[in-house]
């Protein structure tokens, strides 16, 4: 379920107590808010945000140059797409520049007058929000931002027009200016920012990349490319069945479950001891993330626990859990009843009664006597690991957190050993 995000007012009292106030002139006279939140051609001086670390406040001048450079307000010799790696290289790396892009690209995407340079800077923020998340002091002021433009597009059309038509009266000199453009090139804001909308919300909870691999090339062009093609992770099962129409219009199951699934199985993961409880190495996880995300299964895979960490990861970012949340209090309520746990099963939407029966099919291949031996790995464990991404507690006090977690693992066994999927034998 998506906050409310903090009202106009509120935004405009965190941005008086956290910009580091820019100042111009001989005078030294300090720019007002609404300016040093409206776009700028030129260089900064200082960090836009209060910092005392020197670091930052020597890099977050040339980040901004960077932010230029991407959004094609400043002329460089890289590519948009080694810009944009620098860029967000630099604040995966230094966390506390991560706060400073975000709000960087909300001064530069606000009253800027040509929409290809806006819709841009709107991008790389997509990219942004794919490797690392603002600090929580700083996420809901930019959950403000982004609401607002959700539907705007009329809006931003508008108030380019007006500031073009405003810089033109200014203007009675033929000189040369910035270029003027109030064409739509590329996307409606409003896709942009619906986008990081729902991809702030995720990152907020996940925290983005992780490992040690830095982020490279390909990453940088699979974030942009997720904007209009959507991830095959953290989509709604309906989504990634539409998705997969085209390419394997027979299939009653999502591609990626079955092939992550067959993979773990192919590769010996039945024999493999602490198979879903230890983790496969993370780069190795996002490199094959990245694979699949473009239908691939790479061939030159050797250990069962990355495909069995990615089809964990797959189940736990659905969009919507397996099990639909309409549903949750009546599993946390049945999770002694075996008959009671399998109806439930009965009630749900057929696409998710298909998943969930396909990957408790699945969890008792494991839960066999002869597997158990090698893997260590009982019906218990495989609940244990599993339950969180199958049911999604919506309580923020951890005593219920704590209690449920205890029913959800205690519903998921009883699946295990009580749910008849000899009907998913053979089913794709």
């Amino acid at each position: 379920t998506l906050r409310k995000p903090i009202s106009q007012s509120s935004m405009a009292d965190w941005a008086s107590k956290n910009l580091n106030m820019h100042t111009q002139g001989i005078f030294r006279r300090r720019i007002s808010i609404s300016n040093m939140l409206s776009w700028n051609g030129g260089s900064i001086k200082k960090p836009m945000l209060i910092t005392s670390n020197r670091t930052i406040k020597k890099e977050a001048c040339e980040m901004f140059k960077l932010v230029q450079s991407y959004m094609g307000d400043r002329q460089t010799r890289m590519d948009r797409n080694h810009v944009a790696l620098v860029t967000v290289t630099k604040c995966w790396s230094m966390q506390g520049l991560r706060d400073e892009l975000y709000i960087q690209l909300i001064r530069q995407t606000t009253d800027n007058m040509c929409y290809r340079s806006l819709a841009w800077g709107w991008e790389l923020m997509a990219i942004s929000l794919a490797f690392f998340s603002p600090s929580p002091k700083f996420q809901s002021y930019l959950e403000g931002y982004i609401y607002r433009h959700l539907d705007s597009d009329e809006n931003i059309a508008q108030r380019i027009k007006e500031l073009v038509d405003l810089k033109n009266k200014k203007i009675t000199k033929s000189r040369k200016k910035r270029k003027q453009n109030t064409e739509d090139e590329g996307l409606p804001i409003s896709t942009y920012a619906k986008y990081c909308y729902r991809k702030l919300q995720k990152v907020a909870v996940t925290g983005g990349k992780k490992g040690l691999r830095k982020p490279t090339v390909e990453e940088i062009t699979h974030a942009r490319n997720a904007i209009v093609t959507p991830s095959l992770f953290g989509s709604s099962l309906e989504e990634i069945m539409l998705r997969q129409q085209d390419i394997y219009p027979g299939n009653k199951l999502p591609w990626v479950q079955t092939q992550l699934s067959q993979q773990v199985l192919a590769l010996g993961g039945e024999q493999t001891e602490g198979i879903f409880r230890i983790p496969g190495d993370i780069d190795e996880v996002n490199a094959l993330k990245l694979q699949v995300d473009q239908w691939r299964i790479p061939s030159s895979l050797s250990d069962p626990n990355i495909p069995a960490s990615l089809l964990k990861l797959w189940y736990r970012e659905l969009e919507e859990p397996v099990i639909p949340q309409q549903f949750y209090k009546e599993c946390i309520s049945n999770y002694e009843n075996p008959d009671a746990a399998v109806a439930v099963v009965e009630l749900l939407p057929e696409l998710n009664r298909l998943v969930l029966c396909y990957l408790i099919h699945f969890l008792q291949i494991f839960a066999q006597p002869s597997n158990v031996g090698r893997t260590k790995m009982d019906v218990n464990n495989l609940a244990m690991v599993m339950a969180p991404n199958c049911l999604r507690c919506q309580s923020d006090d951890p005593r219920i957190i704590f209690e449920n977690t205890r029913k959800e693992m205690s519903f998921l066994r009883m699946l295990i050993v009580h749910l008849d999927t000899s009907f998913i034998k053979g089913l794709v």
